[in-house]
């Protein structure tokens, strides 16, 4: 017989959606956490996965919208971290008085700074890092569509990995152990930084922004600052399941803008292209939050630690959360490229700085 375990999914947007809903399928037993103003349309008209143009349907999914109760439903084998970056602090302190009931965690959230933020309250032995990087397109609470299959990515660094892996990808979702957590997560953090803070900043589409050439320089200093990172705490680029991240890097430090932009922008086409990221639907949709300091902002922060500049990201982090906080007005870089370009130019802290 197949081995089935016990999921607590904590977080029933896009990807707690797409990762627990295709458990489901496969026959686990899954239990949802989230906030009470999801739960409630998920709880009126069930999950919905459209996935390879199938549609399918979960009508009386278990969700729960308090701890205590999501606890006690049953005994859990495994559980699945997949909030926004944001929302961390907030459901940790839910979950803290909690910690020594709760499984090993499963980390699908983008960003570097969230496994030592959950090890905090379980500990390094319970914590276990993951990416995703099928795009998930979310149509409303608990309904996604599969956009484009690559996979995901799960940390060898637990007992439970390697029993994970074969029972994600049966599930469909085409999961790998990595070695390094380290890699895994930066590498996935690379892929997220390409047009889109800018893309939030400028109302502009993935695919303007790398067609102009004085934007797509931008991206590459920001991609290049980033590396520099990297390569400063010796964390080696990995590729992704479905993700050439070696290639791109090789290519946004090594080639021109004018040799690198066929690649990278077919790279950004498949991923992205007409869609608006994440960073842009956050901004519009009023939340008054944003990812932006768990990306660019890690650069930024990791960067002063090792004595590395990283004004580009530092600019593209301060404007996107001024931008998000109230304190600039959104249209104040609305589809005006130049703007945006001298502002970058006559703010970054180091003006040797090549863009």
């Amino acid at each position: 017989m197949e081995e089935r375990l016990n999921w607590l999914v904590f977080g029933a947007g896009a990807i707690g959606t797409y990762i627990g809903g295709s458990l489901l399928l496969r026959g686990h037993k899954v239990v949802f956490f989230d906030q009470a103003e999801a739960v409630t349309n998920i709880l009126e008209n069930g999950l919905r996965l459209n996935i390879d143009g199938q549609e399918n349907r979960i009508l009386h999914p278990v969700i729960y919208t308090t701890m205590p109760g999501a606890i006690s439903h049953t005994t859990f084998d495994v559980s699945i971290f997949a909030l926004k970056s944001y929302d961390t602090d907030q459901v940790l302190e839910l979950m803290r008085p909690f910690a020594e009931l709760i499984p090993p965690v499963l980390c699908l959230q983008n960003g570097v700074e969230n496994e030592p933020a959950l090890e905090s309250v379980f500990g390094k032995d319970k914590v276990i890092a993951g990416t995703v990087t099928s795009a998930i397109g979310r149509r409303a609470a608990g309904d996604i569509l599969l956009e484009r299959l690559r996979g995901m990515g799960v940390a060898d660094t637990h007992p439970l990995s390697g029993r994970l892996v074969p029972l994600l990808s049966d599930a469909g979702l085409n999961a790998r152990l990595y070695s390094s957590p380290s890699a895994m997560k930066w590498s996935k953090m690379l892929t997220n930084l390409l047009a889109n803070a800018s893309s939030a900043i400028l109302d502009m589409t993935p695919a303007e922004i790398l067609s102009h050439p004085g934007l797509y320089r931008v991206e590459m200093a920001q991609l290049r600052e980033a590396i520099q990172v990297m390569r400063a705490q010796q964390i080696q680029i990995v590729d992704l399941p479905g993700t050439p991240v070696r290639m791109y890097a090789w290519t946004v430090n090594n080639l021109s803008p004018r040799l690198s932009h066929p690649f990278l922008s077919r790279i950004a086409g498949k991923g992205r292209g007409q869609k608006m990221p994440s960073f842009h639907i956050d901004l519009h949709s009023g939340r008054g939050k944003s990812e932006v300091d768990y990306l660019n902002g890690a650069v930024v922060r990791c960067g002063e630690r090792l004595g590395i500049p990283t004004p580009v990201n530092r600019w593209l982090n301060q404007t996107l959360l001024s931008l998000t906080q109230g304190s600039l007005p959104l249209d104040i870089y609305s589809h005006n490229p130049e703007k945006y370009i001298n502002e970058c130019y006559s703010r970054i802290e180091n003006k040797s700085t090549s863009i």
